[in-house]
Parts: C-alpha cells; structure tokens; sequence
C-alpha cells in the first residue's frame, strides 16, 4: 500500500492511497489542476485513478471533487447525507458515477479493504477511514472535535496515521477571530488541537515504529513545528520514543509528502 498527503491543511485536503490494483483520491480540497499536479509530482497520472472517496462536505475537502470526477470518469463514493450536501457543490455527476458508501461499513475495492467510521463534526455526517491491504493498515482520521473511544479502537493498530492537529488552543485563542468561530473549532464538533491529538495518540500507539503524518493544520492557529513539539513531548512523556518508538512526519498545505510505502 502506498499513500500521500497531496495538501493538507485549512485552505484543502487531499490524500492519495494505492495499492498495484487500485488507486484512490480521499477528498479533493484543492483544484483539479492542483490535484494533477501535485500527483505528477509523486509520479502519479491522474489517468491511472480508479475512484474519489469523501469525508465530508466543506469545501476544502471537495473543491476539486467534481472537476476530477468528469475529467476522468472517476467514481465518487460518499454516504447518503453527505449527497445530499453535494448536489449543488460539486456540479452533474453522471448517475453510474455516484456511490454509496456509508458510516461503519466495510467494503474491498480490488485489493484493497476499506472500513468508514463516524467522526465528530460539523457535516451532515462525516467520515474517517481505515485502510487494509496485505497485514497492513492505514487509519486517516481528521476534522474531528475530538476522539471518542469507539474512534480509538477503530483506528488502533494501524501502521502509519494520518492525524488531525489542527490548532494550538493558545494560538487559536489569541487570534483574531470572531469568538463564535473560536467556539465552534474548540466545539466537540470542531477540529482537534495539538494537545487533544497528542493525548489520543497516547491510547493508540504500540511504539512498533510507526508513522503519524500531522495533518489539517491551521494557517493562522497553529505552526508546523509547533504541532510536532507539541506531540513529540506528550508522546515522549509517557515513554514513548520519537524517532524510535514512533516517527511524526509533517504535512503541507501546498505540496505533497513523499509517497510512503507500507
């Protein structure tokens, strides 16, 4: 299984995640241009593509979603509400390109097997996703208020995470945004904060070498090195070592990560 993160970030998201059989876009938050690009930079033709899968509805998840979609016929799988959200949003998408994929379900696309889980935030009903192939397990789990416990068993396990450190609650309470938005992101239907994403790692790691990409971070309420300081002294509190124990790789908000191999 290979993967990487296309863009990350407050202004789009998108995750590339392929095995020799199959190969997915999870959301497309930025231009179809974009999208093209940064996967011909990881040496990726957007030709090759065999599906788009979204998390959600907001916009720096599916701004690129129908461009891509029509270019290459490529079909979409989303759950019923989160439709719902995006007829009107994404342009005509041809009937035999719509597909449902709802919370909770497990599915195999060729050799590759997918499991949804429900998330914590402010959509119709938006998603996360492990990804199986071989004993191999990749968990992506972003836009989420914060980490229940039926997340962290779900998610647990997995070889490499991608996972949400949105903002550093100081940052984001000094900002200057209007308080509603700072309430809503500090909400349990919110974003999750270095602190909070530090802590759920803690019930999740095994210390066997694995990776956490820190992922969706705030343009204006966090900073890269911040987000994994923060993460590396939480983790390195409770004894695990990073760099040994577990590694944390950083993400981008204009150019995408190596493509990893699991």
């Amino acid at each position: 299984m290979r993967f990487s993160i296309l863009a990350s970030g407050s202004t789009g998201n998108a995750i590339y995640v392929a095995t020799d059989r199959v190969s997915l876009l999870i959301d497309v938050g930025i231009t179809g241009k974009q999208a093209e690009a940064a996967l011909q930079s990881i040496g990726v033709k957007a030709e090759e593509l065999s599906a788009i899968l979204v998390t959600h509805e907001h916009i720096d998840h599916i701004k690129g979603v129908g461009v891509l979609a029509r270019r290459y016929g490529l079909p979409i799988y989303a759950n019923a509400k989160t439709w719902k959200e995006l007829d009107g949003q994404i342009g005509t998408i041809p009937e035999d390109q719509r597909r449902l994929f709802e919370v909770g379900e497990k599915r195999e696309l060729e050799d590759l097997g997918i499991e949804s889980f429900g998330i914590s935030h402010d959509a119709a009903e938006p998603m996360g996703f492990c990804f199986y192939h071989g004993n191999k397990k990749l968990s992506l789990a972003t836009d989420l208020g914060y980490v229940s416990e039926r997340i962290k068993e779900t998610i647990r396990g997995a070889d490499a995470y991608i996972f949400e450190t949105n903002h550093d609650v100081e940052m984001l309470r000094m900002s200057q945004y209007p308080w509603s938005i700072k309430r809503r992101i500090l909400s349990d239907v919110g974003h999750l904060s270095n602190e909070a994403a530090g802590e759920a790692l803690l019930d999740c790691l095994r210390g066997e070498g694995e990776r956490v990409f820190l992922a969706h971070l705030s343009k204006e309420n966090n900073m890269i090195d911040l987000a994994r300081l923060t993460v590396k002294n939480i983790l390195e509190e409770q004894g695990l070592r990073v760099g040994d124990d577990v590694y944390l790789h950083d993400t981008y908000p204009d150019r995408p990560t190596k493509l990893e191999e699991l």
